[in-house]
Formats: C-alpha cells, sequence, structure tokens
C-alpha cells in the first residue's frame, strides 16, 4: 500500500468493508491505518460498515478463537484511533476496544423504507428470526405502533436450523422479518415458510448486511418472499443481477454524516434515531 498524497496532520477516515476477500480486505485496513499513522495523520478513523469475524464474539465451544476480539486489537495495534461501524453483532463488540466505538443503527433508514415502500404496514408484524434480535424487533415495532413476534429456533450445529417455534399471532398481516445478516440465508427462508403457514399474507425482509454466501441466492429466490431487503453496507449490484427479489436501501448518507459530524466535533447520537437528510 503506498498512500498517495500527504496525510501530515490530517484527519485521515479508511473506508473498508468486511466483504468479499474478507482477510485480504481486513489485512489492507490494517496495513493503511498503519501507513497513515507513520506518515504522521493526527488521526486515523476506520470505517468499517460491516465487522469482520463480528459473530465469533464468544467461545460458542471450547478451544473456539474470539476472533471479534483479535480484529479489535489489530486495529488498535496498527493505530486506529476511532471506529464507525453499523449494526454491529452484538454491541458488546464496542467493548472490546480501548478506543471509542460509534456503532450506527440502519434502523431510522430501515423505517422510513417500510413506511414508503409498504402500503399496509399499519397492519404489519414484525417477527425476529431468533431471539438474539428481539431488542431490534420490539425497538421497531414500538416505532411503528404495530405487533411483534418471535421465531425461536434450535441448532444442532452452526449454520445448521434444526426446529423453530413461531411466538405471536401472524395471520392475516404483512410480517416483516427483521435480522442483522444473513448470510446462507436457512433461518429467514425457514422462517419465510413458517410464516406463511401460520396464515401472513406476504414475507418480506429487511437485513442490514447482505452476506449471502454458498445457497443464499437460490434459497430466496425458491422461497416466499415480496422482497429481500439489505443495506450496502457490502456491495449487491452482483448479487441483484442474478436475484430480482434483492432490494437496497443506501446507507452511504448515514455513514458521511457521522465522518462529517465526528470530523467538526459535533454528536453523532443524532443518527441513531434519525436518517440524514
Amino acid at each position: 500500500v503506498e498512500i498517495g498524497e500527504s496525510v501530515r496532520g490530517e484527519d485521515v477516515y479508511i473506508i473498508q468493508s468486511g466483504c468479499g476477500e474478507i482477510n485480504d480486505n481486513l489485512m489492507e485496513l490494517l496495513i493503511m491505518i498503519n501507513a497513515c499513522k507513520i506518515a504522521s495523520s493526527s488521526r486515523v478513523t476506520a470505517v468499517i460498515p460491516c465487522f469482520p469475524y463480528a459473530r465469533q464474539d464468544k467461545k460458542d465451544k471450547s478451544r473456539a478463537p474470539i476472533s471479534a476480539k483479535l480484529v479489535a486489537n489489530m486495529l488498535s495495534v496498527a493505530g486506529a484511533d476511532h471506529i464507525i461501524t453499523m449494526d454491529l453483532h452484538a454491541s458488546q463488540i464496542q467493548g472490546f476496544f480501548d478506543i471509542p466505538v460509534d456503532n450506527l443503527y440502519a434502523e431510522p433508514a430501515v423505517l422510513q423504507w417500510i413506511k414508503e415502500n409498504i402500503l399496509e404496514w399499519r397492519n404489519c408484524i414484525i417477527v425476529s428470526p431468533d431471539a438474539g434480535g428481539a431488542k431490534r424487533v420490539t425497538s421497531i415495532a414500538d416505532r411503528l405502533n404495530v405487533e411483534f413476534a418471535l421465531i425461536h429456533k434450535e441448532r444442532k450445529k452452526a449454520n445448521e436450523v434444526d426446529r423453530m417455534v413461531l411466538v405471536g399471532d401472524v395471520k392475516d398481516r404483512v410480517a416483516i422479518l427483521v435480522d442483522d445478516m444473513a448470510d446462507t440465508c436457512g433461518t429467514i427462508c425457514h422462517a419465510a415458510d413458517k410464516l406463511i403457514s401460520a396464515g401472513a399474507t406476504k414475507v418480506y425482509a429487511i437485513l442490514t448486511h447482505g452476506i449471502f454466501s454458498g445457497p443464499a441466492i437460490s434459497r430466496i429466490n425458491n422461497a416466499n418472499f415480496e422482497a429481500v431487503v439489505v443495506t450496502n453496507t457490502i456491495p449487491q449490484e452482483e448479487k441483484m443481477k442474478h436475484c430480482p427479489k434483492i432490494q437496497f436501501i443506501d446507507i452511504s448518507m448515514i455513514l458521511a454524516e457521522a465522518i462529517r459530524r465526528t470530523h467538526n466535533g459535533e454528536s453523532v447520537s443524532y443518527l441513531f434515531s434519525h436518517v440524514p437528510l
């Protein structure tokens, strides 16, 4: 990596999302942070819309790594002074850092999308595909003044879902599944079938990070979704060519405003509940 112009005394923002060739991108980010740091920049902020290895935030079995903590340490050692990220898989990851972390939420943009694109949103029900996302859906349901439901799933092993139980009444309603990330989409496709069989009229899925690895695209094409809406924390152009159901919410404005506010020393908390115009 070579920085093409002088960064001495500058406030540097490096934007790199955890997607594609994830390890190459992470390594490149670390090297760029270090290159700017030793070129005398005054402050280096890593803007990481999709935080890499965020799911490995605890030991789920013995002898497993806690990779999210390792990534946090690597970013700090490389010289990052500040992290801006979006919808961390577990907000406790902020505590892995000893530097300030701004964890922005896609929620305001999601609310805006629901109101603009789902005509019958007043008669909808917000559904979490797992117990972990309960806080997220209750918050959205409160802001829209609608009800929410939960799906309790039991996993036999990672990435494979065994049994699902729906808690809540979705009959004759538009169901909106909300989650922070979709990887192989097994969970949300199972959940969609469960909701349709429980009497939901339409099913939408709204996800912050659309990783869509392995069989995800074919699963979405075969599932009962009206639309699968993701933000562009991960570029989706290629995926959208192969799957007409995928739509995206542009969150570049939120990140841009967060960068502007941190640079000018203004409060960022406004962005937790509002979409910048």
